[in-house]
């Protein structure tokens, strides 16, 4: 009897909960939205921070640029290094706002270039918020291609013709191969990308872009004054301050933990490992070029070294989200020994590049851009080889064929080179009336 008095009892309780359980789940079905909401808005939150923190780190690679190419050149022409560095990027950010932005993202039907959004204006009207972080992240890219073509022409360009082509690079030059490689990041779509090629932050792109326009510069502008004897000898120009480009090297070092990682405009896991990537290929650069340096000049010196940490940086940049970490010590390495080769031979060749900026940026851009398909986590792939080699081979064309042109164009119109007075007496006083050492005056006994 008082079995079934407890089953009746059992029965009426739950009758009567039943009704309060069902507005319990009705409840908490909204909850759960809310929730997953929630956790969605915090990722997109920490999206934004980590790409402008990431551009942020790019921005402050000018510094490095600056300091580098500084302390690889003569004193007198430090003041003149400052206000290139520094006007790369004030000119490159309107530039590339006015025009490059649009021509490498905007819509596109032929995969050639983009032809919506100049001045971010079509993209605005989207009120899509995300579109002022992507151009922080990409305008800073843009201002680093042309900040390369600085070193290869240091202490012997006119300033002004130097704001000019600048201006082009950001413009047309990077954006138009930019389009091609990497469109569909937003609105557009390039033919190159659509082959499959693999540059995931710009050895080819960023880098070999900028290399092989500072390429075209150096052959038309012909070599500094006594850098070259009259039987074909190298007259070694040391750098004022090998400290300051040491100090630069640090700062790009850092500044690539932006790079790299950031090209993912996401924080999601996968930073830590393009970190680590990034990181064992620039200590392999240096160890290796070091050693390179050597056992070919019986000493490890000092500027092939630091540009060893460069080129193993350029190397790892194309494929620092698809190799392995064994992979990018071998692409660190590789790159701090062709770097030390290339060096030597554009000199062979009597193409002055004051801080290997060719050697650095173009042709390690271009081994890295190889070494993206050859050792590639997904597998080696001839066919995948062949559009990296064809990447490279259209890149070249391009930059170096347009930069020519551009630079041939400048010559004959303004002038490209001060006089042999100006060069001589430095550009600071020349093109700027002014002394980064004023109170530091040497005289020969």
């Amino acid at each position: 009897m008082k079995k079934r008095l407890i089953c009746i009892v059992i029965m009426l309780s739950a009758f009567i909960m039943l009704p309060h359980l069902a507005g319990a789940e009705e409840v908490a079905a909204p909850s759960v939205r809310t929730n997953l909401e929630a956790i969605k808005a915090v990722q997109t939150n920490a999206d934004y921070v980590w790409t402008l923190v990431a551009a942020a780190l790019v921005f402050f690679m000018q510094a490095g640029f600056a300091m580098v190419e500084a302390g690889f050149t003569r004193s007198k022409n430090a003041v003149n290094i400052m206000m290139k560095n520094l006007l790369d990027f004030a000119v490159g950010t309107l530039a590339y706002w006015a025009i490059g932005f649009a021509v490498m993202f905007g819509v596109t039907s032929t995969g050639w270039f983009g032809t919506t959004g100049f001045f971010l204006s079509d993209f605005i009207k989207e009120v899509n918020p995300w579109i002022y972080a992507f151009y922080m992240f990409q305008v800073v890219f843009a201002a680093t291609a042309a900040t390369i073509v600085s070193g290869a022409m240091a202490e012997r360009t006119k300033f002004v013709s130097y704001l000019i082509y600048s201006l082009f690079v950001s413009a047309i030059i990077y954006p138009v191969f930019g389009s091609w490689a990497w469109g569909s990041l937003y609105k557009g779509g390039g033919w190159l990308e659509g082959l499959g090629f693999i540059d995931f932050a710009g050895s080819t792109v960023v880098h070999s872009i900028g290399g092989w326009v500072a390429l075209a510069g150096a052959i038309v502008l012909g070599p500094r004054i006594g850098k070259y004897t009259k039987n074909g000898r190298v007259n070694p120009i040391p750098g004022h301050n090998i400290p300051l480009a040491a100090l630069g090297v640090f700062i790009l070092w850092l500044g690539w933990f932006g790079f790299n990682p950031g090209s993912t405009t996401a924080a999601t896991t996968d930073i830590a490992r393009i970190f680590v990537d990034t990181n064992l290929a620039a200590a392999a650069g240096v160890v290796s070029a070091m050693i390179t340096a050597w056992i070919i000049f019986k000493k490890p010196d000092a500027g092939l070294t630091l540009n060893g940490a460069l080129a193993g940086l350029v190397g790892i940049t194309a494929g620092c989200a698809n190799v392995s970490p064994l992979s990018s010590v071998i692409i660190g390495a590789v790159a701090g020994i062709i770097v030390v080769f290339a060096v030597m031979f554009f000199d062979k060749l009597k193409i002055d590049d004051p801080v290997g900026a060719v050697s650095v940026h173009g042709v390690c851009g271009a081994w890295g851009t190889l070494a993206a398909g050859l050792f590639n986590e997904a597998g080696l792939s001839l066919t995948q080889v062949g559009v990296q080699m064809l990447g490279i081979a259209v890149a070249f064309v391009w930059a170096f064929g347009v930069g020519f042109i551009l630079f041939k164009l400048i010559d004959i119109t303004i002038g490209l080179r001060v006089s042999k007075e100006e060069e001589l007496a430095g550009l600071d006083f020349g093109e700027h009336g002014a002394n980064a050492y004023p109170d530091f005056n040497t005289s020969t006994i």
